[in-house]
């Protein structure tokens, strides 16, 4: 790996610091993970991200970078060269890549989220059904950006790859606990098919907690705390 300065204050069951876990992986380049509490904010985030007070945050040097989809553009841009690239080659392609990473940070973890707090199974059913709405528009989104190669980044793992993958042991362990299908083959066959070959990657690998993992942390959750354990 190449060697940095860097430090990612994050917390392990976190879509948002998995995802920037896997492209440090991907890109090669090592760095110090140190664990935060987020019920219980330590000195060292609150110093560094003293505006959101959350995870992940990149230490690098002297300079803070805070949110995941800003800190996967840094690595992109300081590290450019090094591995493979975090976004695509051309504005259009990359104006593409920001909009339906915007997309699923907007509808995603909301809709599975929904799902597990669901009340009544006629509130859960309508959750299951706008999840699988929002997965049918990724399915689309990735055969358009993956020109018909293995990822959404074309030959490699890349920007939304990463910004994707990191919920996909999240999803398994809705599946778990409500009872239903969320990325079903029928429906999403391409998507079926990336899944299997994200998961396969060493980034992956090495950042994703397991679904056993999550079901257990998913089911201890208090209700009223998830938006608290969330952090972009």
């Amino acid at each position: 790996m190449a060697e940095c300065d860097l430090k990612l204050l994050g917390m392990w069951a976190s879509p948002f610091v998995i995802r920037v876990r896997m492209m440090l992986e991907e890109k090669g380049l090592s760095y110090e993970y140190i664990e935060q509490d987020v019920f219980n904010k330590s000195e060292l985030l609150l110093k560094h991200n003293p505006t959101y007070q959350k995870v992940p945050v990149l230490i690098h040097g002297d300079r803070d970078i805070c949110e995941s989809l800003a800190i996967l553009e840094y690595i992109d841009e300081n590290w450019f060269g090094i591995g493979p690239p975090v976004l695509p080659a051309t504005p259009y392609e990359r104006a593409i890549a920001r909009f339906w990473a915007a997309y699923i940070e907007d509808k995603l973890l909301l809709s599975f989220i929904g799902i597990l707090r669901a009340a009544t199974e006629e509130v859960k059913a309508e959750k299951i059904a706008e999840t699988h709405t929002i997965l049918e528009m990724l399915e689309g989104a990735f055969k358009k950006c993956s020109a018909g190669k293995g990822f959404f980044g074309g030959d490699s793992i890349g920007y939304l790859d990463v910004t994707l993958g990191s919920y996909l042991t999240w999803i398994k362990a809705a599946e778990r606990i409500s009872g239903a299908k969320l990325l079903d083959e029928t429906k999403m066959p391409l998507l079926v098919e990336w899944e299997k070959r994200f998961l396969a990657a060493d980034c992956a690998k090495k950042s994703l907690p397991s679904v056993d993992q999550l079901e257990k942390h998913a089911r201890n959750l208090q209700v009223t705390r998830w938006k608290v354990a969330s952090a972009n």
